[in-house]
This record gives C-alpha cells, structure tokens and sequence, in this order.
C-alpha cells in the first residue's frame, strides 16, 4: 500500500462494517467491534492476527476488573439495604429545604456511576431509589427522568472510576493518576446547576409521603450497615493520603474488600447469588471494552488511528473544536466507550501540548453526551422506564439544554487548559485547598439563600390563596 492515503481503506471497511452491524444486522455493538476488526485486518492484508486482538482486550484488563468488582459492591450494599437507609435518612433531613435536597439527591443518584463508572447502572439503582421522591416533590415525571438520566451521565465522568477517561488513557499511554480532582471541577457545578435549572421551579411539597420513600434499615443493624462504605471511603483515602506508609491497593481490591464485608451487615442476601448478578449485569460493558480494545488494536496497526490523528493535527482549531462537539455525542450514540476510545483518542493526540488531563477530561464528558442521543439513548431510555414514561423522546426532550451547556462547558475547559493546568496542579497544594473550600462554601450559602427564597415564596403563594 504505497498511497499516503492507504490507510484509508482498512479504517472506511471497519467503520463502514461496525455501522452496519450494529444498525443494519442489529447485532450487539461488543460483536460489530470485534467483526470489524477482524475485517479491517483482513482488508490490510494482516489475516487474522490473534496476538493483537488478545493484545487489545489485554490492554483494558484493569478497566474490566474495576466494572466487575465494583457492580458487585454496588450490589452488595444496594441488597443489605444500605442506598436505601442513605436515600431514606437524605429526604427526611432536607425536605424542608428542597434546594439542598434537590442537589444532594442529585449526587446520590450520581453516586452509582461514580463507583461504576455506568450511566446504566446508576440509573436502575440510585437513580431508581430518588425517582419517587422528585415526583413527591412536584417535579412532573419527564423533568425528573432527565434529571436521573443526567444524573447518570455526569456520575459516570466524576471520579473515583471513569471508564471513558481509562480508555483514552489506555489508548495514549497515559496512566490514570491525578484525574480526581479535574474531575471534580467539572462535573459537580454542572451537576449543581443541572437539578436546579431542571427541578426547582417545579418543586411545590411542603413535606413527602412517607409512603413514597425507600425504607431505613438503621434502626434494625445500627451502625454496622454502614461499614460497607465508610471502609471503601477509607482505603481510599489512606492510600493517597500515605502513599508512603500504606501501600496501592487497586480499585479492583479495594471494592472487593468492601463487599465482602456487606454481607454481614444488614439485611440477608446470598452472596454468591448477588456476585453472580452483578457481573451478568455488568458483562454487556464489559464485552464493548473487550471489543473497543481489538478495534483500537486494529486501528493501530492498520495505521488508521495515524492518519485520523494527521487530519485532525492539519484543522484550525476552531473547527477542530466544533468536530469534537458534533463527532463524539453523534458517535457515542452507538457507545459512550465508543466514541472515547475512536474519537478521544486521536482528539487527545490532536491536542498535545495543552494538559493532557484536562483534555481527556472534558473528552471523556462530551463522549458520554451521546447516552442521550437516540436511536439508542441509554440513559434517556432507562430513565423513562424508572419515570413509566412510554416514549423515552418526552425525557430526552427535557435533556437537550443541560446537554448543549454541558458540551460547552467541556468546549470551554479545554480552551482554558492552560489555567487550568496552572490551577489545579499548583505547587502550593494548602492554598489550593483554600480556595477550593471557600468556592464550596459560597456554593453552600447560595443554596442555602435558594431555600430560604423558595419557602417565603410558597408562603406568600399560600397566604395569597387564602
């Protein structure tokens, strides 16, 4: 292949291949990515080479441990009664402060994708338990899908585990260190204002039906019940607080650990019938990595991911910009993981000499926008059917302006890489902090202020009415 554009014809046969399994044949997207590996190989005349497809699922072997084991710890404490006890105490203590409820029911739902790095997953669990207490709230049943479904979607960017994130990262050699609090920055004020653009004009209860929320187990197991988490809390913690004292246990370990413990402390459950759940829960993301992994391989080797990585470094980066604002949702409407490891991977390469971090970040957020782009929507399909609403298009509907914010914002972060990369990473790590905390507690304040806005708007609403 001797033209500067034979690359070309092995990356076309393997796109062209993928899209039509997956739209055409309807086939699951792990086996259109593995048939148009195989297939690109072939049209590059490399035969089946086995070595680099095992190479590739290889590659994200880490990633697929991390979703194993932590489906199962979710699980685990979702079965001793734990998100329900968490969700229960939550909408009690704040119901009468429904903008600082509407925002921490808002990172409980999102807490499922932070631990599993799934959009799926925390909106059949945490997604699931809130649901009922956003309607009781008054917030009509669309709105409250597309505030779970975003939910979703921006718990599965936020650290401690975001799989989008580790498959660029695999795809560019870069490690997954130092992503925390990146993170972070961008995905909790963007959550913070997602719930209440979507829920606070709607929110009208003075108090919730108790019948309407998830028991409490405390009463029954006490303080045990929260042994499950308070001790992944603290291997994580210990372990990047003293890394010289305490050694790296890995995510994999450490979520195991935790849900061996959560068995014993709460309600009965049978252990391996609920590991055993949760990985066939879990296989379908697992088998996408596996195939992401041989198509990034393929790629590789075919030299398609260089010549992709040559058009991009050639655009102005204006247009450079809008082609991963249009590209990465778009693709990601087939798979999130997809798009992140595809697309992310030659946009990070595009993109070298700005903070590779931060790029990766903002990539990874854009990549999972495509959870809401139909015909499969995942996020916006689950949360209809957490919500009953029949036609998932009413949920989604209520998704396009948080989306459309959310992609500039991660436009906007990556434009500002350089302040940043000086912020985030500076020296001094106490003022740092200091900033951090004080930004945390204006947040607090101006919610707090919401509250007080909203209760004295209702009373002169009800005094009005009388």
């Amino acid at each position: 292949m001797s033209s500067p554009f034979a690359e070309m014809i092995p990356l076309l046969a393997m796109v062209g291949a993928f899209a039509a399994m997956t739209f055409a044949f309807k086939l699951p997207v792990s086996i259109s990515l593995v048939g148009a590996a195989i297939l690109g190989a072939l049209v590059a005349g490399q035969g089946v080479p086995l070595r680099h497809l095992v190479e590739g699922t290889l590659g994200y072997l880490d990633t697929l441990l991390i979703i194993a084991t932590a489906m199962i710890f979710m699980r685990t404490i979702q079965a001793s009664g734990l998100l329900d006890t968490i969700a229960h105490h939550l909408i009690t203590a704040f119901e009468r402060r429904p903008a600082s409820l509407l925002v921490l029911m808002m990172l409980f739902a999102m807490s499922a994708g932070m631990i599993t790095g799934s959009s799926t997953a925390a909106v059949l669990t945490t997604g699931a338990i809130v649901a009922p207490a956003f309607m009781a709230l008054g917030i009509p049943k669309n709105k409250t899908g597309a505030i779970i479904a975003m939910a979703g979607i921006l718990g599965m960017i936020a650290p401690p585990v975001n799989i989008p994130v580790m498959i660029i990262g695999g795809g560019v050699d870069m490690p997954y260190i130092g992503f925390g609090l990146p993170l972070l920055i961008l995905t909790l004020p963007l959550a913070v204002a997602i719930v209440l653009f979507l829920g606070l004009k709607s929110v009208r209860a003075t108090s919730i039906d108790r019948s309407l929320l998830p028991l409490s187990y405390h009463r029954q197991y006490g303080w045990k019940l929260y042994l499950p988490l308070v001790m992944l809390i603290v291997l994580i913690v210990l372990e990047r607080a003293f890394p010289r004292i305490v050694p790296s246990f890995g995510m994999p370990l450490v979520f195991m650990i935790s849900a061996l413990v959560a068995p014993w402390t709460g309600r009965k459950m049978n252990p391996w019938t609920v590991a055993r759940d949760a990985v066939q829960a879990a296989l379908p993301v697992m088998a996408i990595l596996a195939g992401v992994g041989m198509f990034l391989q393929i790629m590789a080797l075919t030299g398609g991911r260089g010549f992709i990585v040559s058009l991009l470094i050639g655009l102005p980066l204006g247009l450079l910009y809008l082609s991963i604002a249009v590209s990465m949702p778009l693709f990601g409407a087939v798979s999130a993981y997809g798009s992140a490891s595809i697309l992310g991977v030659p946009f990070v390469l595009a993109l070298l000499g700005t903070n590779e971090i931060i790029v990766a970040s903002a990539l990874s957020l854009i990549a999972a926008m495509g959870d809401l782009m139909p015909p499969t929507a995942l996020a916006g399909l689950f949360a209809a059917k957490v919500v009953e609403q029949p036609n998932y298009t009413q949920v989604l509907s209520h998704c396009l302006i948080p989306a459309g914010i959310t992609v500039g914002v991660s436009l906007g972060y990556m434009a500002t890489a350089g302040f940043w990369d000086r912020f985030l990473f500076w020296d001094n790590r106490l003022a740092l902090y200091g900033i951090l905390l004080g930004s945390i507690g204006l947040v607090c304040m101006s919610i707090l202020m919401l509250d007080h806005w909203v209760l004295r708007h209702r009373r002169e609403s009800v005094g009005a009415q009388l």
